[in-house]
């Protein structure tokens, strides 16, 4: 048996793991956003999960804040090529999901726009 604490698989998923990043890192996307901007775009999140959804993602090396020398003070985050990398395999795991989804409920899609959705539970086998 692997130790998941140095296995690649368990490594990968332990970035993402929660309930918020994944949701962070779409937000992140498409472009650098600011920390209100991110929390509009990830409903539900509160500004102290954010923070360290944000701090944690960051220190994994998936997250670039970048502080501007400005008055008022502006800071921004951006996902680094390693988050880029790491949400490109997270967009083809929520395409699978998508597909799962449907076989196993006939539900509809979100067509790939990974914002959360309202959850509704998975019928039984």
């Amino acid at each position: 048996m692997t130790d998941p604490h140095t296995c690649g698989m368990g490594v990968a998923v332990g970035v993402f793991e929660g309930k918020w990043k994944s949701f962070v890192m779409w937000a992140l996307s498409e472009r650098p956003r600011r920390f209100g901007e991110t929390r509009r775009l990830v409903t539900g999140i509160s500004e102290k999960v954010l923070t360290q959804q944000l701090r944690e993602l960051q220190a994994d090396g998936i997250v670039h804040r970048e502080d501007y020398d400005e008055m008022p003070p502006r800071v921004e985050y951006s996902l680094t090529e390693r988050g880029r990398r790491l949400y490109e395999l997270l967009e083809l795991l929520s395409a699978w999901g998508r597909d799962h989804l449907a076989v196993r409920t006939g539900a509809v899609s979100d067509d790939g726009l990974g914002a959360p959705q309202q959850v509704f539970p998975v019928a039984g086998p």
